[in-house]
């Protein structure tokens, strides 16, 4: 599991209709079913995909974002924070705001400025690359891993269980990140530890933006997935490992669409 879907209710004062419609145009707006500045931030995502803009390239001040998304100066502050966190954008004091040049959030490539987080069918895309990404990573992991790593594989497993059973959510998560990063490193496939490694930092940013991490019922489903992952790798079987590790991705897509459906159509 793959940091698994959850909401947070909108507060009015961080609800921004005009905001809403410029993400969904006048005759789209539905209701205001997320805050404001979360709308901003991808807009602003949308705006550097949009102009094509690279690492190093100045953006426009947050009081000229403000009059081009029609929202206020606060608004676009906390968007800009949110994007800041995730290493999307800079602001140098007395300078103004910045693309990033983080090459862990894959700024300089053009499918990390294209990614819109909360856009279903961008998801979707993203969740179909992990597929094939991974499913190829189980498979040659179930040939290629040494003790060492079945090691790493099986402790992550057994982390992210324990974060589950004890309802720690930073603990389940990084124990996540390590089972799927470990399985791609036991590839012994340098190209895909990387594209796993990137997507996965790419899909952390539909968490970060709309979908808030919570453990839920996805989350212990997803513990049972990955013992079936590991068990696959441990025991030598290229085919299994690589259907396990799709029923997982497919059944944390499902968990996305509807919790990204539920926000738009209630």
């Amino acid at each position: 599991m793959n940091h698994t879907p959850a909401t947070e209710a909108a507060s009015p004062e961080h609800a921004s209709p005009s905001a809403a419609a410029a993400v969904n145009g006048p005759d789209e707006e539905r209701r205001d079913y997320r805050p404001g500045y979360e709308i901003v931030a991808e807009r602003i995502l949308e705006y550097i995909a949009e102009s094509r803009l690279v690492a190093g390239d100045r953006l426009p001040t947050e009081i000229d974002l403000a009059q081009r998304l029609d929202t206020s100066r606060a608004v676009v502050r906390e968007a800009v924070k949110i994007l800041s966190a995730l290493g999307r954008v800079r602001a140098h004091k007395g300078r103004g705001l910045f693309v990033a040049d983080d090459e862990g959030m894959l700024t300089t490539s053009r499918w990390g400025g294209f990614f819109r987080p909360v856009d279903l069918d961008h998801v979707l895309m993203l969740f179909e690359f992990r597929r094939v990404q991974e499913m190829a990573a189980s498979s040659l992991a179930a040939t290629r891993a040494t003790p060492a790593e079945l090691r790493t594989i099986e402790v992550a497993m057994q982390n992210c269980r324990h974060g589950f059973a004890q309802g720690q959510v930073d603990v389940f998560n990084q124990a996540d990140e390590d089972f799927h990063v470990g399985v791609a490193v036991a590839s012994h496939n340098t190209f895909l530890v990387s594209t796993v490694r990137d997507a996965r930092r790419l899909q952390r940013q539909s968490s970060a933006i709309g979908i808030h991490d919570v453990l839920s019922e996805g989350t212990a489903a997803a513990v049972e997935e990955h013992e079936a992952i590991y068990r696959a790798i441990r025991d030598g079987r290229p085919e299994e490992a690589a259907k396990a590790t799709a029923d997982h991705l497919d059944r944390t897509l499902e968990d996305y669409r509807r919790e990204i459906q539920r926000r738009l159509f209630g």
